[in-house]
């Protein structure tokens, strides 16, 4: 009985060990030194331009958050993404999915909009909000020997306004982030 008892103690430490170590393997350890990260705050360059915080969960998951800039209007990105390593130590595509909404001040933003009789033009708005559905796909590089990360995707999305419009775009851009 006694050892019957000794045994299973035994045992559950053991699977509890095990588990623990399958656990640790996956979550990341970060530093300087290193091709993979937790933690990264930077620039991002394109028609959605601003700052940039991105988040990993393990190795493969990820949450990045877009506050933007625009010429009277300040917007919100939240995109959830899933990193894969391309065989090269630091390379990653990374891809996904989210929302955004958009604000517009009393002064006007700009739009290229079709008009009723198919021509593209140039029009303003004042004072307008709008929300949209993202989608995003890229590269990441992360240099091993500094806390330095550079991307480059294109995060297509839709968005519609107050004004009834729908406005669609590619949205390319260029990232610098530091790493930690």
């Amino acid at each position: 009985m006694k050892t019957t008892m000794h045994l299973r103690k035994m045992i559950a430490g053991l699977v509890m060990l095990l588990s623990t170590g399958a656990i640790a393997q996956d979550q990341i350890k970060p530093s300087i030194n290193s091709s993979i990260y937790k933690d990264a705050l930077g620039l991002r360059f394109g028609e959605t331009a601003g700052l940039t915080y991105k988040h990993k969960f393990g190795r493969s998951n990820a949450f990045e958050g877009i506050l933007s800039f625009w010429p009277s209007t300040i917007g919100a990105t939240a995109l959830l993404e899933k990193n894969v390593n391309l065989g090269t130590p630091g390379l990653n595509l990374y891809f996904g999915g989210g929302v955004h909404a958009t604000a517009g001040s009393a002064r006007y933003r700009p739009y290229y909009l079709y008009n009723n009789r198919g021509e593209f033009v140039y029009v303003k708005r004042a004072g307008e909000l709008s929300a949209g559905v993202d989608g995003i796909i890229g590269v990441e590089y992360k240099f091993k020997p500094i806390p330095l990360a550079i991307s480059a995707d294109f995060k297509p999305f839709v968005e519609a306004s107050t004004y009834g419009y729908t406005y669609i775009t590619m949205d390319p851009s260029i990232g610098v982030k530091f790493t930690f």
